[in-house]
């Protein structure tokens, strides 16, 4: 079975599958690689006290794509946008064929897999069923063909990136394939990316500056290089509006794709965080790395 690499993976995955015993890891999902427009279609955070001054706020299209119940037409709402070199379009483009990938690549051996999954993960079946029961029907008109591999995904945010967007480039980083490979490129990016307050761009770094960042000369004194910054990151991105509620991308696709479900209804991202991947006293550090990211009128990489 060919595995889809994801373009942002759930790298704090291996934290929270350490922290709890409920949490399960399953097999590696099935791989994934231009639409047609006849085809017929198939919550409160948690513990950080620091006020987010003046969020970045959510486009209407960004909304959209938490929203939308059909992600191959909101894609094809977008394209003549994005084909324009409007930079959120593409960013927004690539996300949807990020989140559908999975799914489009072999919507089949998709369900069949999520019936095996959740027999070898009995605790957050329910779970992992519903989360990967809404990637199907959000993703269902999409067919093998439909979405790109992982080097179209790369080339998709490089376009958005040149373009102006903040949030491809960071998702570049993650992805291990930065615009510019130099230390200095990577410090500002961070920096560029914690100043702007942008939910999108926080999440798209975050797994960037968790244990990939680990001696990385640039990042140094950075929040970063440690199991905990990434979630540090995640929540920041919550904090600053992005969806983190059980339905929203990030935590369907930390269930889908990874298997880190919460068992409990309606639990939100930053809960699940605290309650199931981290210790008292290492919620404690990541609030206060949380906290140092939101700080106001910050304009460098915050240092600890």
């Amino acid at each position: 079975m060919t595995t889809w690499r994801a373009a942002t993976p759930v790298d704090a995955a291996a934290t929270m599958a350490h922290a709890a015993p409920d949490v399960v890891r399953p097999a590696p999902m099935p791989a994934f690689d231009d639409p047609d427009p006849d085809r017929a279609p198939p919550a409160a955070l948690g513990r950080v006290t620091v006020p987010a001054k003046a969020p970045a706020r959510w486009s209407s299209r960004r909304q959209e794509f938490e929203r939308s119940d059909d992600l191959f037409a909101f894609a094809r709402r977008l394209q003549p946008a994005a084909d324009a070199g409007d930079a959120e379009a593409r960013w927004l483009v690539s996300r949807v064929h990020d989140y559908c990938g999975a799914y489009a690549q072999a919507p089949l051996d998709y369900t069949r897999d999520t019936a095996l999954m959740a027999r070898v993960a009995p605790r957050v079946a329910r779970a992992l069923e519903g989360a990967r029961d809404r990637v199907a029907a959000r993703c269902g008109r999409f067919l093998p063909g439909d979405v790109g591999g992982f080097l179209q995904l790369v080339a998709q945010r490089q376009e958005a990136a040149l373009a102006g967007s903040l949030a491809s480039e960071a998702a570049l980083l993650a992805m291990g394939e930065p615009l510019v490979d130099d230390e200095l490129y990577r410090r500002d990016l961070v920096a560029r990316v914690q100043a702007s307050r942008d939910p999108d761009a926080y999440m798209a770094l975050a797994p960037a500056m968790g244990l990939a960042a680990a001696g990385d000369a640039a990042l140094a004194g950075a929040v970063s290089g440690t199991r905990m910054s990434e979630l540090a990151w995640q929540l920041a991105s919550c904090r600053l509006g992005l969806d983190c509620s059980q339905g929203g991308a990030l935590m369907t696709q930390y269930c889908a794709n990874g298997g880190i479900c919460a068992r409990a209804p309606q639990q939100d991202f930053s809960t699940f965080v605290h309650q199931a991947a981290l210790s008292p006293g290492e919620a404690d550090e990541v609030d206060e790395m949380v906290n140092m990211l939101l700080m106001e009128h910050s304009h460098e990489v915050v240092m600890r």
